[in-house]
């Protein structure tokens, strides 16, 4: 039985890479659409009703999390996979937490992705070895959450490239939204993280390790 997926990434040159890594790994699987945006994703899931969905957390306007949720909340029997380039210590667990089956790195081998797939399909959801190392070792941590775990997920982003040094305007021209948007997410940002200024987000994400 040939199962149907939905591939979405903004990335066209990924799209071709990532359809060759999926079939040629688990050949029970199918592309049967790509999308490279938000809107284009959900009209080819109503379209093609697939079994799975293959999914960057990264896109223009509405990120990939927004449309993990969207995902999770119209087709809750649908799995999701996260593929990212985006550093798992950083967005798995919100993925997770917001419904995801998996989170994996593109670059991961391609048996853990055929790993993976069969686990999801199985009715499980799947962890890397990392991730699980990283999941026991909380047990032995403060239980205070941390202040960057009080922000949403797109502040979350906007805290990280602010923290990296990218400038209101450019953060909003790759969320691809205004930049009057941008400075009321940094507003949000200083008020629950109980800070002043840009040099005091990057100091605390060095510190927590949340940029490199």
């Amino acid at each position: 039985m040939i199962l149907k997926s939905i591939l979405i990434d903004d990335e066209r040159n990924n799209l071709d890479y990532l359809r060759n890594l999926i079939t040629e790994n688990c050949p029970e699987v199918e592309v049967s659409a790509c999308a490279t945006d938000a809107d284009e994703g959900k009209k080819k899931i109503l379209q093609y009703d697939p079994d799975l969905v293959f999914l960057d957390i990264n896109m223009p306007g509405r990120s990939g999390l927004d449309v993990l949720k969207d995902v999770k909340r119209e087709y809750p029997r649908v799995p999701v996979i996260i593929l990212s380039m985006q550093p798992e210590d950083q967005y798995a667990m919100r993925c997770l937490r917001a419904g995801a089956s998996a989170y994996m790195n593109k670059d991961s081998a391609p048996e853990e992705l055929a790993q993976a797939i069969k686990k999801i399909l199985a009715g499980g959801r799947y962890v890397s070895p990392s991730l699980a190392e990283q999941l026991v070792t909380q047990f032995d941590k403060p239980a205070e959450k941390p202040l960057h775990e009080l922000l949403s997920d797109r502040e979350y982003e906007v805290m990280r490239m602010i923290a990296s040094g990218v400038s209101l305007t450019e953060i909003a021209v790759r969320l691809n939204v205004s930049v009057k948007t941008i400075s009321t997410y940094r507003a949000r940002i200083m008020e629950k993280m109980q800070i002043k200024s840009n040099a005091e987000v990057t100091r605390y994400a060095l510190t927590n390790q949340l940029i490199d």
